[in-house]
């Protein structure tokens, strides 16, 4: 048991400082002799785990699509805006969900590996058909549409935020579905969504504690 335990972490260890070297790099730039620079491991012992570069960018890829801290809501439109609040939150701070996106508008990566793009539609969707299903959406809401352009902003969104100073994804993307739910959401339901670029911390259970008022 110990033995195995070891090799998941030596595997995490590889996986992580591969997709630091996607993020910093790029698919090209990144060789297995760089990588091997990085951790405290021989050649034979990454091969044990990987035998390529493609190896490992597809673990990187297998990751990409997560629901970590999504939790059951009143509204199934509120659980597919934390999808993205979450994915916003989180993918600054996680090198793999970070390199999952660079791999995908990589252009000779995503030839080679194609993205998860269309996954993350399917999970937009099927959670907008639920809310179709239950009133949420406007009558003409289409959720796989809808899915679609989700999936494409919101990346747009990432990309350009990464090239502005200052810039916080998880406000940006709040504003993005501050600006697209009242063309979808049924207007009772909208009163009642959450969209705070600070919502994902609470989900996670990460955000600062309030500190107690003090006593006069």
């Amino acid at each position: 048991m110990a033995r195995q335990e070891r090799a998941i972490q030596t595997r995490r260890i590889i996986v992580e400082a591969a997709a630091e070297m996607f993020n910093e790099l790029g698919y090209d730039a990144t060789t297995i002799g760089g990588l091997i620079d990085r951790i405290p491991l021989t050649r034979g012992g990454l091969y044990f785990h990987f035998t390529s570069k493609e190896e490992l960018a597809r673990a990187v890829l297998d990751e990409a699509v997560t629901r970590e801290g999504l939790t059951p809501q009143i509204h199934k439109l509120q659980e597919w805006v934390d999808l993205g609040l979450l994915l916003a939150h989180r993918l600054p701070k996680e090198p793999v969900l970070s390199a999952s996106v660079r791999l995908s508008v990589d252009v000779k990566a995503r030839g080679l590996f194609g993205t998860r793009w269309p996954d993350w539609i399917t999970v937009g969707e099927e959670l907008l058909e639920e809310a179709r299903v239950r009133g949420e959406l406007l009558a003409h809401a289409v959720p796989c549409e809808i899915s679609r352009l989700l999936v494409g902003a919101w990346t747009g969104v990432l990309l350009i935020t990464e090239e502005i100073p200052g810039a916080d994804l998880s406000r940006e993307i709040s504003n993005l579905f501050d600006l697209l739910l009242p063309g979808i959401a049924a207007p009772g339901v909208l009163a009642e969504l959450d969209t705070s670029p600070y919502r994902a911390e609470r989900l996670l259970g990460t955000a600062a504690p309030v500190e107690p008022a003090r006593s006069a």
